[in-house]
């Protein structure tokens, strides 16, 4: 019998479902191939420029001119620890093993609260600027935690005198720029400052060694403004958790035997805890990003450190490799947030919304809770204007100059132009995920949101090397071709800030136009689809007259964000180029506060817009309400 012979013959039951099959595979084909596969190259091309300073920095921190690792670790980024640091380390580590393994002991979730306290103080020991931003940052993100998820449950859960008031004015510090809260409290507190000079005068004291005064240019310091002007990330995640929790099981817990307070402990706390960790983790990327208020108080953090010494030690790679630092606390911040989150979910089990019962608080209950509300918004907003109005007011003649409104202009031409980038990418973003989601463009649509993270220094410093590399290779075409040199166009124009902008703020655009997507039905893609149309007429024609709301709010968030940064724009701003963020830091750093002022409330005020919006959004934001 022949090899062919003995090939096995298909029935005609298995010949007819193989073609059967056939045919649905080539369905499905045609189904992953309804959208054009240029949105995947689209996409490509915007993750590359995502990806261009990220790369830049790593390449220079393991290939710098010379090897200066040693002297960063001992001067600049540890320095010296007393022997208590080494001691809570060994603490902290030997805690974390015992967790590990036995995590079901009864002393394993206690421990290993004390061992991340413990290592968290340990690291907070050392001298440099690596110790100064983990205490900063932990002292911060503690801070704003407690202000801010317990000013969101008294707002969400009881009813006291000026509690919507007080609902309205705890997010307004949101809108004021850090550097500009340490200028105004340096300028209350210091040792010429009023509060200091009226207390001298009042007691008679002649010198600063009579009497004890709170520095305010210290560590501590830098932690009290950061808390103060960031705990709205906190409260507004807080409280979009609490509004939206199920009344039934609050009130389960209360017929167990709960008081209201063991409620909150038991049940909405935990439930609010992805809220929470969300919230503590855009502080913490704050913190890291900060370089106005720390330097300008004096604490040497990571970012302060690449500053000085790309601008001011002339060390490209030195900046570089304390920039490679920062990236990896971003991916630490990350990961420990995603640990945060673990495999549990938290979601309603009936599809039925009761209003919250609200608890009422008179006398001096109610008075206290005000009280409570009130405080973190005087000491993050209402503090910083009464200073910035009253030298506002000192120098009203003299502030609205030349240089003022040429700042101003750039301020907002820039913003402007930013936020339409932005938004077109985050457009390009969103809708390429809802009309080709195929293996490549979701995971790159979700990488694409870390841009925010990425503090500024860490992109002006991987954008400006490849911008200069484009310039002097189409500057060196052009002297062969023309005999004329084209000059600096990239690095030296506004293009470097307009694509750090785009890549730092295109996750707030692409948050909210992706929520607008949501919104929109797929049949409205179907039947354009059924009609003939493309999906980029499909996205041109039935999209985006429906997505203009979200459209709008996307670009005043980035244009607002955009008026405040101030990392990137200080080192990537061309020569004699001011925006409102560099002309008060400017005149700021000259100690000429006065004339600082109306610029810094110029960028206040616009801020406040947004702000006031996202309040609305999150308040009301309970479903069947």
């Amino acid at each position: 019998m022949s090899w062919l012979e003995r090939l096995p013959v298909p029935s005609l039951g298995e010949v007819t479902r193989r073609i059967g099959g056939l045919g649905r595979s080539v369905t499905r084909w045609r189904a992953k191939r309804r959208a054009s596969p240029m949105w995947t190259v689209a996409i490509a091309a915007v993750m590359a420029v995502m990806a261009l300073p990220l790369i830049t920095v790593v390449v220079l921190a393991l290939t710098p001119a010379e090897n200066i690792w040693p002297h960063l670790l001992a001067n600049v980024l540890f320095g010296q620890a007393p022997a208590t640091a080494w001691v809570l380390a060994a603490l902290a580590l030997s805690g974390l093993a015992f967790r590990s393994a036995r995590p079901t002991a009864p002393a394993a979730l206690p421990l290993l609260w004390v061992s991340i306290v413990s290592l968290i103080l340990a690291m907070g020991s050392f001298s440099g600027s690596f110790g100064q931003t983990i205490l900063l940052m932990a002292g911060a993100g503690t801070l704003t935690l407690v202000t801010g998820t317990s000013a969101a449950w008294l707002v969400t859960m009881y009813r006291f005198p000026g509690r919507a008031i007080a609902d309205r004015l705890l997010v307004l510090p949101l809108a004021m720029p850090t550097y500009i809260v340490a200028y105004a409290y340096v300028e209350l507190l210091d040792y010429a400052g009023p509060l200091q000079t009226m207390l001298r005068e009042a007691f008679a004291f002649q010198s600063v060694r009579d009497y004890w005064f709170p520095e305010i240019r210290s560590i501590g310091g830098a932690i009290f403004l950061m808390s103060a002007v960031l705990y709205p990330y906190v409260y507004l995640t807080a409280r979009a958790s609490f509004v939206q929790q199920s009344v039934c099981a609050l009130e389960v817990a209360r017929t167990l035997g709960r008081t209201p307070l063991g409620a909150f402990w038991a049940v909405a706390l935990p439930l609010a805890r992805p809220a929470l960790v969300a919230g503590v983790s855009l502080v913490l990327m704050e913190c890291l990003n900060d370089i106005g208020a720390v330097q300008y108080l004096g604490v040497q953090t990571l970012t302060a450190s690449v500053y000085s010494t790309w601008l001011q030690r002339s060390n490209l790679g030195g900046a570089a490799q304390i920039a490679s630092v920062m990236l990896g606390l971003v991916i630490i911040l990350f990961a420990a947030e995603r640990m945060a989150r673990g495999k549990a979910q938290r979601h309603h089990t009936t599809g039925r919304y009761r209003s919250i019962p609200f608890h009422e608080l008179g006398g001096w209950k109610g008075f206290a809770a005000a009280s409570l509300c009130l405080l973190p918004f005087a000491a993050g907003f209402l503090v910083p204007v009464i200073v910035l109005l009253r030298l506002s007011w000192a120098a009203m003649g003299d502030t609205a100059d030349a240089a003022f409104w040429a700042a101003a202009t750039n301020s907002f031409a820039l913003s402007a132009i930013a936020a339409g980038v932005a938004v077109m990418l985050a457009l390009t973003l969103g809708y390429a995920r809802r009309v080709a989601p195929n293996g490549f463009i979701r995971p790159a649509v979700r990488l694409a949101g870390l841009g925010y993270a990425v503090p500024g220094t860490v992109l002006a410093l991987g954008l400006l090397i490849p911008l200069a590399g484009i310039d002097n290779a189409v500057d060196a075409l052009a002297r062969s071709i023309t005999g004329l040199s084209t000059g600096l166009l990239l690095s030296g124009s506004i293009v470097a800030l307009v694509i750090a902008y785009s890549i730092r703020f295109l996750a707030v655009g692409l948050g909210t136009i992706e929520a607008g997507l949501e919104r929109i039905s797929p049949n409205l893609d179907a039947a354009a689809r059924a009609l003939g149309e493309t999906s980029l007429s499909t996205l041109m024609r039935v999209h985006l007259p429906l997505l203009l709301p979200a459209l709008g709010s996307a670009g005043l968030l980035v244009f607002v964000d955009a008026m405040k940064e101030l990392p990137a724009t200080l080192l990537l701003r061309p020569f004699n180029f001011d925006t409102l963020a560099t002309y008060v830091y400017g005149l700021a750093s000259l100690e000429q506060f006065e004339e600082a002022g109306l610029g810094a409330l110029t960028i206040v005020f616009v801020g406040l817009v947004p702000v006031l919006l996202l309040h609305k959004a999150v308040a009301g934001g309970r479903p069947g309400g």
